[in-house]
């Protein structure tokens, strides 16, 4: 039970990576419901698992170099001050990464107990952290590139593409869990191999010895994360930095699953050494880090548009920030374990922190066994003979003290950066937001101004529209009036030639040819046809300005064709009201089409409306 107790630290820092790296894997999948998170939940448990005892000493192996971690309570130290740093910065809503926390925590553990830090290591651990993400965004680049290839090259219908992309998130999140266990495994039960021996268990088949236990151990506790927490940042995350579409999301978790199985596979860095290559690094990665690599590169190849530039600012903070709390909280922990509660955490006697603590014990033991300080009355109060004081200062020639000077006056300096760096990120945020704020308030007024106004116009318009048909329609009945009118006429009067014809009598002859001039007469002097132009000129006086400023050479006659034609008569129509032969009529439209410049497929009459 007390290894389990010392694990807990361990398996808290797991259960932080699952519920919050989980959501690099399948987010996007279950934020935009194309995968349902039980689904996803079961398929990253799983992979979690193998992949951490399958693949996830290489990692591990690393993390031992660069501090070899000596005792339990030490571990459990060190992955409790990653946990609370990681939850602490989470809390300041400042982007982590498990991976720089227990690296910094490591690294605080070495200056406690003036254990040396591998530079070498550190380097290499340090230059994946920079190498993780552009190498994610070259990969999420090519892959892009791949599969816009494809989706050119092969059409595919869209319930049969729907299908694909779900089988492939799956696909891809399988993979992407395997890649997480393997490589982040270590951050969770690196700093135990050394100091928790476990009994190798044998199933006949297959034997799983101490280190595979504790990374199946952590595995169970990242699985549990993902079930119990990670769906909340699941259903929230994808569209932080950019949006992505399911396709893009695809290639984001395959770049982010590849670089992490590059970094944790020790057969595949075997193979790079053997063709005589430098060996791959074999360190924890940041999923977030080469996450956010990925779509950044996706980003820049569309034009980097669609990226937040803004939103980098405080990941590089976090970035930056986290091993440094790591290594601070480490530190101070460690002294507090060590002195406290009296636990063995490795450190050297030659230690800086221990120098000190004995330097006060040594003070503490003189004062107390030198006569010149005493106590008087209930009121304690203190007498010094000689005005002299136990010796305080250091040897001036032990300079052991110094990287812990040095190491902790930078790391404050560099925490006190980032701490007023994060305040006035926020403070130019909230100014921003609130700037952004009044102007979408103001604009939205003065959209709200302008669709009012556009819905006034449109009334407006609407009205006008239903007067002009209005006045069309009195036009055209008028126009019917008096064709039929003249109809009547025409035919009245060929009824008295064909009367005339038959009679004998000279004087009943000269009644009809009276009657019949009458009749011509009334045709070419029409009152209803001058009244009926008059109207028609009146309501379409701004067609007629409009003809006469584009066609300067159009005549009156016309322009009275053109207003006739706008009302959708025929050229029998337009003859009878014109008192012309339908003939001339089709002889004058020839003209005004030729005028106008009418094309020979469009109708002169829907030309004219268009106008």
């Amino acid at each position: 039970m007390i290894i389990l107790f010392y694990l807990s630290s361990g398996l808290f820092l797991g259960w932080s990576l699952g519920a919050n790296d989980a959501a690099n894997i399948f987010g996007t999948a279950v934020g935009s419901r194309m995968v349902r998170f039980k689904r996803a939940a079961v398929i990253a448990s799983i992979f979690v698992i193998i992949g951490a005892v399958v693949q996830g000493a290489g990692a591990s192996e690393t993390l031992g170099k660069l501090g070899s971690v000596s005792t339990l309570a030490a571990a459990f130290t060190v992955a409790l001050s990653a946990a609370l740093s990681v939850y602490w910065m989470t809390r300041m809503k400042l982007p982590v990464s498990t991976s720089q926390a227990i690296v910094g925590a490591i690294i605080g553990w070495n200056f406690y107990t003036d254990n040396p830090t591998d530079i070498g290591t550190l380097t290499k651990i340090v230059t994946t952290w920079i190498s993780g993400p552009i190498l994610g965004g070259v990969f999420a680049v090519l892959l892009f590139m791949l599969v816009k290839k494809i989706q050119k090259s092969i059409s595919i219908h869209l319930l049969y593409r729907d299908a694909i992309i779900r089988f492939g998130l799956l696909l891809v999140g399988g993979f992407g869990a395997y890649s997480l266990g393997a490589n982040n495994i270590a951050n969770v039960m690196g700093v135990f191999t050394k100091t928790v021996d476990l009994p190798v268990i044998d199933f006949g088949f297959i034997k799983f010895n101490g280190t595979e236990q504790l990374f199946f151990i952590g595995g169970v506790a990242i699985a549990i994360g993902v079930i119990t927490y990670s769906k909340r940042v699941m259903e929230t995350v994808g569209n932080t930095l950019m949006p992505l579409t399911p396709e893009a999301a695809i290639v984001v978790v395959l770049a982010q699953s590849l670089v992490l199985f590059i970094f944790s596979s020790q057969t595949l860095s075997n193979a790079v050494q053997s063709i005589g290559l430098p060996p791959i690094p074999l360190v924890p990665v940041s999923s977030s880090q080469v996450v956010i690599g990925a779509i950044i590169g996706i980003g820049l190849y569309k034009g980097g548009k669609e990226i937040k530039f803004n939103i980098l600012g405080s990941i590089s903070l976090g970035w930056i920030a986290t091993p440094i709390v790591a290594g601070l909280v480490s530190f101070f922990m460690l002294f507090f374990v060590n002195n406290v509660f009296k636990k063995d955490v490795g450190e050297s006697e030659n230690s800086p922190m221990q120098k000190i603590v004995m330097k006060m014990d040594s003070i503490a033991d003189s004062a107390l066994e030198d006569d010149t300080i005493t106590l008087v009355g209930e009121d304690p109060e203190f007498s010094v003979k000689n005005n002299k004081l136990p010796d305080m200062s250091f040897d001036e020639n032990d300079s052991s003290g110094l990287p812990m000077i040095v190491f902790g006056s930078l790391s404050l300096f560099l925490l006190l950066v980032s701490i007023y760096l994060t305040i006035k990120l926020r403070r130019i945020k909230q100014n921003q937001d609130s700037e952004l704020k009044k102007l979408e308030n103001k604009y939205l007024f003065k959209l709200k101004e302008l669709e009012e106004s556009l819905n006034e116009q449109k009334a407006k318009q609407t009205d006008l529209d239903k007067e002009l048909k209005y006045r069309q329609n009195e036009m055209v009945t008028m126009a019917m009036n008096i064709i039929r009118k003249n109809e009547f006429l025409s035919n009245l009067k060929r009824e008295i030639l064909d009367i005339k014809s038959t009679v004998k009598d000279s004087e009943s002859r000269q009644a009809f040819n009276r009657l019949s001039l009458m009749i011509s007469q009334n045709l070419s002097i029409d009152r209803d046809r001058e009244k009926f132009q008059m109207h028609l000129n009146e309501r379409n006086s701004k067609f007629l300005r409009l003809l006469s400023e584009k066609y300067p050479s159009i005549t009156d006659n016309e322009k009275r064709l053109a207003v006739l034609l706008r009302l959708n008569l025929s050229s029998k129509e337009i003859a009878s009201i014109l008192n012309i032969s339908p003939k001339s009529v089709e002889m004058n439209r020839y003209r005004l089409r030729k005028k106008l410049k009418v094309p020979p497929k469009v109708s002169l009459s829907d030309f004219i409306r268009e106008l």
